[in-house]
């Protein structure tokens, strides 16, 4: 919500690896570009590595002074021992004063503590442990700096106390599904609570927060969009209402993707940029395929009409694809978004809910006057009429099937409308046809009966009845 709130302290917590000092380092460099002077007490971690580490990463630490109170390889070399006072006791009061002298002389407004559990060494218990933070702290804000500390909890050394003595708790965790970062605690602000994505990469660290759909809207002309095909907009009643959820169903090789690549070539006829997020096919096999039926796909990429992303399975987490799609909307304008298939984003997924980031998604686009489409392949080609097999269809206000007919021992294609929640319908289905000059949407199929069976049946005609 903005930021940390000056002259208060933050716990960045967490295992090995996930990221604690490059947290730190972040709001260093943050405080550098804003004109604040900035330390960085290292307790554990040589200063020389501390640098050579964070400038592969592109931070560039020449306005951070460091204050290294590491051990150096004399403390193994020149064994050293205490006949009457505990260790703690002896080393406790050179490292307090060197805080003390480096902070009083450079007056820092942020100072970074990495680790703030190597003071567990220097206390003789752990009342005298939670003494020493609390007064370390309290010295560090009322010389007027806002303190990032980290500590390496575990379960046999937890890190409780210094949870409760911080007015900020952010918690980074490796899990199966990816890096996650959780917000515990937020003294005098609100927070986004639940688990957020985040990423480490040659560029530091990229946070991608959970999407809160209510959070963002924007004003937009529900109108139609038609998708160029005559008989199509016929059966929609004129096309598909902006700012709606779309789910193009049918199975393997009937023309969904076709179908939706449809829609975005009107869109580029408008002026309007269209996303097309393909999980399943490569980026060559599409654009071949769509140039083949008659859609420059490469020429409405070229005048910035549409971009196709190829996105490999497991790569991205919900969050990060959605922050992905947030940038095409809100930065370029985005008008159309296509996910190609549903099956394809489920793998991105991971083992978590599909119904809920579809819903968060599809909510954020329809708030900003965004048409989703997606393109869902069910398993079975023949045989009784199922809308999908992951019972997502109630997330869509309009629903186009398709489905494969055998007449007279060949197959060919029809096409319905289900549902659409803006405006009636056609109640009837057609054929479909998929040539090198584009879809062709045939005349209503009355005189075929069952197709929804998978049976399809001719009616006789009343003459022939007659006679």
């Amino acid at each position: 919500m903005g930021g940390a709130i000056a002259n208060r302290a933050y716990l960045i917590r967490g295992g090995p690896g996930v990221g604690k000092t490059i947290m730190g380092l972040h709001f260093l460099a943050a405080g550098v570009a804003a004109g604040d002077k900035c330390l960085f007490i290292s307790l554990g971690e040589p200063a020389g590595e501390l640098r050579k580490n964070a400038e592969q990463l592109g931070f560039d630490l020449t306005d951070i002074q460091f204050l290294d109170l590491s051990p150096t390889s004399d403390f193994f070399t020149e064994v050293q021992t205490y006949d009457i006072f505990a260790p703690a006791e002896v080393e406790r009061e050179p490292t307090t004063q060197k805080i003390m002298a480096t902070v009083k002389e450079l007056q820092p407004t942020r100072v970074f503590a990495d680790a703030m559990t190597q003071f567990r060494y220097l206390a003789t218990d752990a009342f005298q442990f939670r003494k020493q933070v609390l007064s370390f702290l309290r010295f560090l804000i009322e010389q007027g700096a806002t303190v990032f500390f980290s500590s390496e909890n575990s379960a046999s050394m937890p890190d409780d106390d210094l949870q409760f003595l911080a007015d900020g708790v952010t918690t980074l965790e490796m899990q199966p599904e990816g890096r996650v970062l959780t917000v515990s605690k937020f003294r005098g602000s609100n927070f986004r609570s639940g688990r957020h994505a985040y990423g480490i990469s040659a560029q530091g660290m990229q946070v991608y927060p959970r999407l809160l759909p209510e959070a963002f809207r924007r004003d937009f002309v529900p109108e139609t969009i038609p998708s160029g095909v005559p008989e199509l907009d016929e059966m929609l009643h004129g096309g598909l209402a902006r700012g709606t959820i779309s789910l193009l169903t049918g199975p393997s090789g009937v023309g969904k993707t076709t179908l939706g690549t449809q829609f975005c070539k009107e869109a580029a006829g408008r002026g309007e940029l269209s996303v097309i997020y393909t999980f399943d096919e490569s980026l060559d096999t599409f654009l071949t395929r769509a140039e083949n039926v008659n859609v420059p796909v490469q020429a409405m990429i070229a005048q910035g009409t549409l971009s196709v992303v190829q996105v490999e399975p497991l790569r991205y987490t919900p969050d990060e694809f959605a922050n992905l799609v947030r940038a095409e909307v809100e930065t370029r304008n985005a008008r159309i978004i296509m996910l190609d298939s549903i099956s394809g984003y489920r793998l991105s997924l991971r083992g978590e809910d599909l119904a809920a980031h579809l819903h968060a998604l599809g909510r954020y686009l329809k708030n900003m006057g965004v048409t989703l489409i997606l393109v869902n392949e069910v398993e079975y080609v023949t045989g009784e009429f199922r809308i999908t097999d992951i019972g997502i269809s109630y997330l869509a206000d309009n629903v186009i099937f398709l489905r494969y007919l055998e007449i007279h021992g060949e197959i060919r294609k029809a096409i319905g409308v289900l549902k659409k929640r803006t405006s009636d319908f056609e109640k009837t289905l057609r054929e479909l046809s998929i040539t090198r000059y584009g879809l062709k949407v045939g005349k209503p199929l009355t005189d075929l009966r069952g197709i929804l069976r998978g049976v399809p049946e001719w009616v006789e005609a009343p003459c022939a009845r007659e006679g």
